[in-house]
């Protein structure tokens, strides 16, 4: 039976990251019937150590604040955290960041700075810049152990090179007028 250990004070609230892989705004089906989740993947400058300190620190305690799940110890193989983009993509859009993935079964609110929602997909993008409150939880479920990230809020800062190719409609279209 899957286990998970949720709680409010494993948040993070990050500083400026770069938003990738984003789908936030229609749910991807899940596999063996679970329910479709939105995600997203941040890339975190390496040289923002508040954020890199904050999330290590709310996995820290995850782990060892919920090591009942995995029978009182934290396993050798858990899965989780911070991933250095720089060992583990061949991407340069990972150049000099840590990433993290975050997922959520329900849809995560997707604000502007001056808290207006977005609405249009073309305006929240991969590649663009912003913020994110994300809450890490525990698990041991479907085979998988380990610290995940759950996405609560996310906001726009500023626009970025678009990540995977594609065009917004004003950058097709009013480019051509």
């Amino acid at each position: 039976m899957p286990t998970y250990a949720k709680s409010s004070k494993f948040k993070v609230v990050t500083g400026k990251v770069r938003f990738s892989y984003v789908n936030v705004f229609t749910p991807l089906p899940s596999e063996d019937g679970r329910p479709p989740k939105y995600s997203i993947c941040l890339l975190i400058p390496k040289e923002d150590e508040q954020t890199i300190d904050a999330i290590n620190l709310a996995v820290h305690d995850c782990k060892h604040e919920n090591k009942h799940i995995w029978d009182g110890e934290i396993p050798d193989d858990l899965k989780g955290g911070l991933r250095d983009g720089d060992l583990e993509k061949n991407d340069p859009a990972y150049d000099g960041h840590y990433f993290i993935n975050a997922t959520s079964t329900t849809k995560p609110n997707v604000v502007y700075e001056n808290l207006q929602d977005i609405k249009n997909a073309f305006e929240f993008y991969s590649g663009c810049y912003g913020r994110a409150a994300i809450t890490f939880y525990a698990h041991n479920a479907y085979g998988g152990r380990g610290i995940g990230g759950t996405i609560n809020n996310l906001m726009k800062l500023s626009d970025g090179e678009r990540l995977g190719g594609g065009s917004s409609p004003a950058e097709d279209f009013v480019k051509q007028r």
